[in-house]
């Protein structure tokens, strides 16, 4: 009898060595440390004062995990398209699709039923414009992997377009006005980003940079220098006028005002990181910097007191 099962046992064995590795690399395929990029879609509803709301809330939850899922979705799609490219950084060679650990037809199959269950959800939940919000991302991110990254300076905009589509997501899904100084400090802020994560690239890359993406080849470090100097510049007077704008009403204590040190702090101590050499992502340097999150925190907790505190 034991004879007969030992085959069956083997074979459940491999499997299960087989499929442990594919279920981890589906995991880090979905990158949850990237995640953190839906905390935008809080930024709009808590800017607004409508977070204590329950129904505002849940519908915010809602849409965060709406666009983890796309997000995720877009990474096996991506990964799946940039699978050549990847094999030759050298850091993206590790991930699961460009090391053979996920198949690459099972990314794209994975990411784009992720992509479409996010939109049904949101669909689904009652908020068409929050579904055609997602459908906007996905096309966007879509035509970056396909042709927008080897395009100079729309391959920039294409990278931070999705930061703009969340923070927008999240006064869609709170039903709350979205100010047009915030559209501009989370615009510019994220091309601040972007073009901080091109200088990574490059740094890291070296002359193999053009190998794996030509928009690398074409840029240059003092360009990419400029255009971070340029969007921080134009983020910091926009939220010094968001503000303004918020604290002209309110007597007492300036909240708002004084969560510009903050920001600005913040935003300098990015940019120290960049210029030291850093090839981290965003993500890693954000999470891996202590002080960029008491900065952050800082700012919350003064834009939080202007607004609940009154």
């Amino acid at each position: 009898m034991y004879e007969r099962l030992e085959p069956a046992h083997r074979a459940g064995a491999v499997r299960a060595r087989l499929g442990a590795p594919l279920l981890l690399g589906l995991v880090r395929t979905a990158r949850p440390k990237q995640w953190i990029k839906n905390i935008l879609v809080f930024a709009a509803p808590g800017a607004a004062g409508v977070l204590g709301h329950r129904g505002a809330l849940l519908h915010t939850l809602l849409a965060a995990a709406v666009f983890c899922v796309a997000a995720s979705g877009i990474y096996f799609i991506n990964d799946a398209t940039d699978v050549e490219a990847d094999r030759v950084h050298p850091d993206k060679r590790l991930r699961p699709v460009a090391a053979g650990v996920v198949p690459v037809g099972v990314a794209r199959v994975v990411g784009t039923w992720l992509v479409l269950a996010a939109i049904a959800v949101a669909d689904l939940a009652g908020s068409p414009l929050l579904a055609g919000l997602v459908v906007v991302y996905a096309a966007i991110t879509v035509a970056y992997s396909l042709w927008l990254k080897h395009e100079p300076v729309f391959d920039l905009a294409a990278v931070a377009s999705g930061f703009v589509i969340r923070a927008i997501a999240g006064g869609v899904a709170a039903g709350v006005p979205i100010s047009t100084w915030f559209l501009i400090v989370v615009s510019f802020g994220s091309l601040f980003m972007v073009a901080g994560k091109r200088h990574s690239e490059h740094l890291s890359m070296g002359d193999e940079r053009g190998s794996h993406r030509l928009t690398l080849e074409l840029y240059s470090v003092s360009f990419l220098r400029y255009v971070r100097s340029m969007a921080s510049g134009i983020a910091i007077t926009a939220y010094c006028l968001w503000a303004f704008e918020k604290n002209a009403s309110l007597p007492g204590v300036p909240w708002f005002e004084l969560s510009i040190v903050p920001f600005v702090l913040g935003i300098l101590r990015y940019a120290l990181i960049l210029e030291a050499g850093s090839t981290a992502g965003p993500e890693e340097i954000v999470l891996g910097e202590r002080s960029l999150q008491l900065m952050g925190l800082a700012c919350v907790v003064f834009v939080g007191l202007g607004i609940y505190a009154r």
